[in-house]
């Protein structure tokens, strides 16, 4: 089980996937599909922010990783990630400018489209873990969000 579990981190390390501070499944990482809708434009990148550790939500630098997509004409993109067991929130933004970050109001609300796992809206704070999070045991979840514009 040790070397497994080894191995498991090993490969996770050398994909670029961090793994969460709870142990790892025997059976290691699970497939997850994460699709995008309502994308404010076919052709601007759509950058999605993974996080497993609830002090680190939404914090410079906090996720344990990120994926670049271009939708390719497509008012929706699907991404195939491998995640570990537990529990994950997703952040995502749709830079429509291409200056390569996300540009917000005087008041530091985003100007341009984003979203967050399980459609959280927030309202006047950003959106606690809690509420975003959602929970990988097994293979085949699907985890759909929709951009607010």
């Amino acid at each position: 089980m040790q070397v497994l579990q080894h191995l498991c981190l090993t490969t996770l390390c050398a994909t670029g996937v961090a793994a969460p501070t709870a142990t790892l499944a025997a059976d290691g990482p699970s497939s997850v599909t994460v699709v995008v809708s309502a994308l404010a434009s076919t052709s601007s990148t759509v950058k999605l922010y993974f996080y497993n550790v609830r002090e680190k939500f939404l914090t410079k630098g906090g996720y344990a990783f990120m994926r670049v997509v271009k939708p390719a004409g497509q008012r929706q993109v699907s991404l195939p990630v491998e995640l570990p067991a537990g529990e994950w929130a997703v952040a995502i933004t749709q830079d429509t400018n291409n200056n390569d970050k996300l540009d917000k109001n005087f008041m530091g609300i985003p100007t341009e489209p984003f979203a967050f796992s399980n459609n959280v809206r927030p309202r006047l704070a950003p959106p606690d873990f809690n509420d975003c999070k959602f929970t990988v045991s097994g293979a085949g979840k699907v985890v759909s969000i929709a951009l607010t514009k």
